[in-house]
């Protein structure tokens, strides 16, 4: 009868410090939760002004089919590589970026958001992606033209818009 009450007490010390090991974990995850969520409004902005920093210093890189380095840069490989450096993992073509995200009207473009193209004539694709850098009276965009490397180009210029696709937002 003896070990019968011993186990029947270490059972219920046991089941009772359970429960309270749950109850200070659910505050701990509400903290944790908490504090996640102010870190997520804030740096969003700053996550994207540091991605398009990062963009900019490929400036002037030559164009290079493939290329994701100062050595040279395609203009899927720019924005691949900014992203990954801002820890945002997109897909490694433009065809393929073009499906992430959110759609995005040209009316709500905002810094940080993708402009997709149809450079190719012959071929009804999205072959091309810039990133939205500046808004306003003009949208401009950094890309990786074949003609002048890694440039930042408005969606003014006659090329760019005839060529405009849409717009999609990751951040």
């Amino acid at each position: 009868m003896n070990k019968l009450f011993y186990f029947l007490v270490i059972i219920c010390i046991t089941l009772s410090s359970c429960g309270g090991s749950k109850k200070s974990t659910s505050v701990t995850q509400i903290t944790k939760n908490t504090s996640s969520k102010k870190t997520k409004t804030n740096p969003k902005g700053k996550k994207i002004k540091s991605i398009i920093n990062y963009a900019k210093t490929f400036e002037g890189t030559r164009y290079k089919y493939g290329g994701t380095t100062k050595k040279g840069m395609d203009c899927s490989g720019l924005i691949y590589t900014s992203f990954k450096k801002g820890e945002v993992v997109l897909p490694r073509t433009s065809k393929a970026m073009a499906t992430q995200g959110d759609k995005i009207s040209l009316k709500n473009v905002k810094i940080g958001d993708l402009l997709f193209f149809k450079t190719n004539k012959n071929k009804n694709v999205i072959n091309h992606v810039g990133l939205v850098v500046a808004t306003g009276k003009h949208i401009e965009f950094i890309h990786a033209s074949t003609s002048k490397g890694v440039t930042i180009s408005s969606l003014e210029e006659r090329y760019w818009n005839k060529c405009f696709a849409g717009i999609r937002r990751i951040l």
